[in-house]
């Protein structure tokens, strides 16, 4: 059963069809990929689901209904999280503040609402650094801060805009790891927009390809890596041995 459907999504920018015409499903339970070129549209996608923006034409449906007559900030109380491409954390707030904010969706005693973030951070390996600033971690750390704020909000699906970015290599292994442990133990749907190939064809269960704003392939890792569609318009730009694009 799909959890998150989106159906002939469309976009523009001015002159510019940022999103054409885009439909996907995105199944319960499994972690699903979406990737392309730069200026793709990966983005954009997930700003219209989570009513960042509102589309042009076309509709998203969770759980079998049209999300458009929600506003943004009411989007993660129907269950959706997200972390950002460019972190969004407030950085002279401690870890522990930052991740109580994404709480406020549950109206919870505060007392509940602390140890639930504190346990989460434990969950994540930051229980240490609770009290910290969360500007003055290392960007790994702060990405992992990011995923226990989105987590303390009891989603169903997790939207994840290229969480390997700016990692090291065995950084992004530990979170390949991470994400599938993650996606088991609080039995979510992941949503990933990613760049790091073997990143993505490592975790996810089906692949979405889009390019210029199309959709142009859909299926799991192999078949999408083996579409010439997908070759030519984004693996082949890449040197055989590199692991990202």
């Amino acid at each position: 059963m799909a959890l998150l459907e989106a159906r002939n999504l469309t976009r523009c920018f001015g002159g510019i069809v940022a999103v054409d015409d885009v439909t996907f499903d995105v199944p319960q339970g499994e972690i699903v990929g979406l990737i392309g070129p730069n200026g793709a549209g990966k983005t954009t996608v997930f700003n219209l689901v989570t009513r960042l923006y509102s589309p042009d034409g076309g509709d998203v449906e969770f759980e079998g209904e049209s999300l458009l007559a929600s506003p943004a900030h009411k989007v993660i109380g129907r269950g959706i999280a997200r972390t950002f491409q460019n972190l969004a954390l407030f950085p002279s707030m401690t870890v522990l503040e930052n991740v109580l904010v994404g709480s406020h969706v549950h109206r919870r005693p505060a007392a509940e609402d602390g140890r639930r973030a504190l346990s989460l951070l434990e969950y994540v390996g930051l229980a240490d650094v609770a009290y910290r600033e969360a500007g003055s971690l290392p960007y790994g750390v702060q990405k992992r801060v990011e995923a226990a704020r989105a987590l303390t909000s009891d989603p169903k699906l997790l939207l994840l805009d290229e969480p390997a970015g700016g990692l090291s290599r065995e950084e992004v292994e530990a979170l390949g790891d991470f994400v599938r442990r993650m996606q088991a133990d609080f039995a979510l749907t992941v949503l990933v927009v990613e760049h790091h190939m073997r990143f993505v064809m490592g975790i996810c269960d089906r692949v979405h390809v889009l390019d210029f704003g199309r959709l142009i392939a859909s299926g799991t890792p192999a078949e999408v890596q083996a579409d010439p569609a997908v070759i030519e318009a984004y693996l082949g730009k890449r040197e055989s041995g590199d692991d990202t694009a």
